[in-house]
């Protein structure tokens, strides 16, 4: 279907390419840029159907369409973010609400990882502990899709080094092999530094540089080397990319203000005797003591820290005076977790809930969460130093507490 006679296209014509379109007014002002895996369908999209009144609104505003074609969809939707950021257009800076929107941030640390925050945290984090910080980006889902879709061509990890065992990506060949130390820190950083070139733009760049080692490798005679570079190459040169946009608007879930109330809870026994339990609040990042709370186990016999804590959690949350979490850390494993998810359920509470425990080998944390929810997941990602420092506390202070217990137990007279 044509589009209306009264609109300008540039060229005349949509191609159905990605790229990026640009809507302007009659004076030529900018009123919105958008970004398409196919840019006929998704310019035509929107005089072909009914809109929301905002967007009718801007609709009816539009008299030139003009665009730029991008080798893929993952570059429109970084040129996108490149240009709103500079141009500002009304219909893209008045769309959402702040909080929604995402900055794709890479961490300065041996083994760099990307990770997803939004503006009002970044705001709040040292910006020294970042390599580079692109966005914002209106999803995290497009992002997170694009992370994976380029993952052939720079293989990247979550993982940290000192496991026996591959990860689920190194297995897929995903993970260079950063969890079983198959790379070194400096080589892993340069797949991240030719990632950050892709993401700042320079493709051809990227491409050269790749295609360079990759003779240099053969003429060495490190065959190995040469074709893992090969096959990185041709991955970037195919890259197929459209679930990238599909995803546009999947997976942001519910807001959870990580910088909002936590509470951390522990349990501290020795064989059930003088059992107790902790509850510790941070806001804004910090430790809020005199909102910290002090449990003495009445209803559990023997050594049941299940049980415990469900006590703990029961008594807690039958309190409406006190304020509502935006998140629950407990200290412990799936056993815990499932505890604290029924005590919610019964008091008919959606608060998201965490658990952190001592991996298999003690050495490594291990998390526990709902990873259907990609905004946990995201928050869980990017901010596991701070669940780590409220898991930390809320074992400190349950000890003190237990130890406080167990030293009145021994004088006459006092519990």
């Amino acid at each position: 279907m044509p589009l209306p006679k009264d609109v300008v296209i540039k060229n005349d014509r949509l191609p159905p390419a990605p790229g990026v379109y640009f809507m302007k007014d009659a004076t030529g002002e900018l009123l919105y840029i958008g970004k398409a895996t196919s840019l006929r369908t998704r310019v035509s999209s929107y005089f072909l159907r009914p809109q929301d009144p905002r967007i009718a609104s801007m609709v009816a505003k539009i008299r030139r369409i003009d665009y730029e074609e991008t080798p893929t969809a993952v570059e429109a939707l970084l040129l996108e973010a490149k240009l709103i950021k500079k141009f500002q257009p009304p219909y893209n800076v008045d769309e959402k609400d702040d909080k929604s929107f995402v900055h794709l941030v890479f961490t300065r640390e041996s083994f760099p990882k990307p990770v997803l925050i939004r503006g009002h945290e970044l705001v709040r984090m040292p910006k020294k502990q970042f390599l580079r910080t692109f966005g914002p980006f209106s999803s995290a889902a497009s992002v997170r899709a694009a992370l994976d879709t380029l993952r052939k061509s720079f293989p990247w990890t979550m993982c940290s080094p000192g496991r026996k065992r591959g990860c689920f990506y190194r297995h897929l060949g995903l993970c260079p092999g950063v969890c079983t130390g198959e790379i070194s820190s400096a080589a892993y950083t340069k797949i991240i530094r030719e990632l950050l070139q892709f993401f700042s733009g320079d493709r051809t760049g990227v491409v050269r540089t790749m295609r360079a080692a990759m003779r240099r490798a053969a003429k060495a005679k490190r065959y190995e080397e040469a074709a893992a570079l090969r096959d990185r190459l041709s991955a970037l040169e195919h890259v197929r990319d459209t679930s990238i946009l599909k995803r546009d608007e999947a997976g942001l879930g519910d807001f959870i203000d990580v910088f909002g109330r936590i509470e951390g809870y522990d349990i501290s026994n020795i064989s059930g005797t003088d059992a107790v339990g902790s509850m510790v609040v941070f806001e804004d990042g910090e430790p809020k003591k005199r909102e910290y709370r002090k449990f003495a186990i009445k209803t559990v016999e023997g050594p049941n820290d299940y049980a415990m804590l469900h006590e703990v959690l029961q008594r807690r949350f039958s309190r409406t005076d006190w304020r509502m979490p935006d998140l629950v850390l407990i200290d412990g494993g799936v056993g815990q977790v499932n505890e604290a998810k029924n005590v919610l359920v019964a008091a008919g509470l959606k608060i998201p809930l965490v658990g952190m425990a001592k991996g298999p080998d003690r050495k490594r944390d291990e998390l526990i969460y709902d990873r259907a929810d990609h905004e946990l997941a995201r928050l869980v990602t990017a901010f596991r130093p701070l669940l780590q420092r409220v898991r930390d506390e809320a074992h400190r202070f349950a000890v003190a507490y237990h130890r406080a217990r167990r030293g009145k137990s021994f004088i006459p007279g006092k519990k």
